[in-house]
C-alpha cells in the first residue's frame, strides 16, 4: 500500500509539474503575441502613441508612459516633438550617439530604431529608441528594461510608435 502511495504521489507531482510548464511556456508565448490585444500610451500633447500589453499599468496622470509591475522592470514611454523635421541619422551623429552599428536596426526615411543602451549584468538595463515622422513633427519612444524580461515584446513596443490616427 505503501509503494502504491508514494507511486500516485510522484505520478500526482510529475503531472502537476508538467502542468506548471506547460503554463509557464504559454504564458512565454502569450507574452511574445502582448500587443494583439493592448492599451494605448499617448504623450502629453495628444500627438503620438504607442501600444503595450494588457498587463503593463498606464500612468494615471497621462504623461505618455506606461509601466511593466514597476518602473524598476521596465517602462515605455512615447513623446512628440513639434515642428523637428524627421530625417536618418548621419554617420557622424550615429558616432557622437555611440551607436553601435550592429545595434542601428533601421535608420531609414520612414524610422529610425536602435539599441541605445546595453546591459552590463542582470541587474542593469537595456533600452531601445525609435522615431518616426508624426503629423506635425517627429514622434519617438523609449523603452527601457531588464534583461529577464523579453526583448521580443519590447522592440514590438517600441516599433509601435506613431501618430495618434485621426
Amino acid at each position: 500500500m505503501f509503494l502504491f502511495l508514494v507511486g500516485v504521489r510522484l505520478l500526482a507531482m510529475r503531472y502537476f509539474g508538467l502542468f506548471a510548464l506547460l503554463c509557464s511556456m504559454l504564458s512565454a508565448a502569450w507574452d511574445h503575441t502582448a500587443l494583439s490585444a493592448s492599451k494605448v500610451v499617448k504623450d502629453v500633447k495628444g500627438s503620438c502613441q504607442i501600444l503595450v500589453p494588457e498587463s503593463w499599468t498606464v500612468s494615471a496622470d497621462n504623461n505618455g508612459s506606461a509601466v511593466l509591475q514597476d518602473a524598476s522592470n521596465a517602462i515605455a514611454v512615447v513623446t512628440s516633438q513639434p515642428d523637428q523635421v524627421f530625417k536618418p541619422l548621419t554617420e557622424s551623429m550615429q558616432k557622437l550617439m555611440r551607436i553601435a552599428k550592429d545595434k542601428m536596426f533601421e535608420n531609414s526615411a520612414k524610422r529610425i530604431f536602435y539599441q541605445d543602451k546595453i546591459a552590463r549584468d542582470l541587474a542593469d538595463t537595456n533600452a531601445f529608441s525609435t522615431m518616426v515622422p508624426g503629423k506635425n513633427g517627429t514622434c519617438s519612444a523609449r523603452v527601457v528594461f531588464l534583461s529577464s524580461i523579453s526583448e521580443e515584446v519590447l522592440k514590438k513596443i517600441a516599433l509601435s510608435v506613431g501618430p495618434v490616427p485621426e
